[in-house]
């Protein structure tokens, strides 16, 4: 069983037995960087819409209200314990202050638009809020486009639930082609983000 595949029947599971609870628990851990993929949740849920057990309007209020609180954990931890973790042990992680620098100007400048489309892109969004609470990104638009994609995000995977479920054990048994893509898009940059600091710090 591949790790998508895990990780949807651990979801199913909790869904069926809490339901609204469920739902929710499971993204506020997906957008506080636990590895809760809301494409192995929110479907589920769909399924449950249904078959009539779960509503649509209960799914996606309790869904989005995870994803801000979990994110408001995550934002939490980048503004209040990031910058001194950075400055005390980032050079042993190839992070600097200037890289704390560029990361406070980036979010000051672009952070509305930089959170808004994370809310799509798998891995960005379970790590985004961290450092955008390192880089100070003030809170009303940060908890507003936190919420504007988290709503149209878990709506999208919810309808897909509702759609496919008939079909979503075949879609599961290639998850393993999820996996091998996910795992090598984050091994590559990773790869580069090493590879780009080390020639930093050598032109140093």
């Amino acid at each position: 069983m591949g790790i998508t595949e895990s990780i949807a029947a651990f979801g199913t599971h909790v869904i069926a037995g809490i339901g609204y609870v469920g739902v929710f628990l499971l993204m506020v851990a997906e957008s506080m960087v636990l590895p809760v993929p809301s494409e192995a949740v929110m479907p589920f849920a769909g399924f449950s819409v249904a078959e009539h057990s779960l509503s649509w309007a209960g799914v996606i209020l309790v869904a989005t209200l995870g994803s801000i609180i979990g994110s408001l954990i995550g934002y939490s931890i980048g503004r209040y314990g990031g910058k001194p973790f950075l400055l005390r042990f980032g050079k042993y992680l190839l992070l600097d202050k200037e890289d704390l620098e560029k990361t406070t100007g980036f979010f000051q400048r672009r952070g509305s638009i930089t959170i808004l489309l994370a809310r799509f892109i798998p891995i960005v969004r379970h790590v985004i809020s961290i450092p955008a609470g390192m880089g100070s990104m003030p809170l009303l638009p940060f908890c507003l486009f936190t919420v504007l994609g988290a709503a149209a995000w878990n709506t999208f995977l919810t309808w897909c639930g509702f759609t496919l479920r008939n079909n979503w054990g075949t879609v599961l048994r290639y998850s393993h082609i999820i996996d091998i893509v996910v795992v090598a898009l984050l091994a590559a940059l990773i790869a580069l983000y090493v590879a780009r600091h080390l020639m930093r710090r050598k032109r140093a």
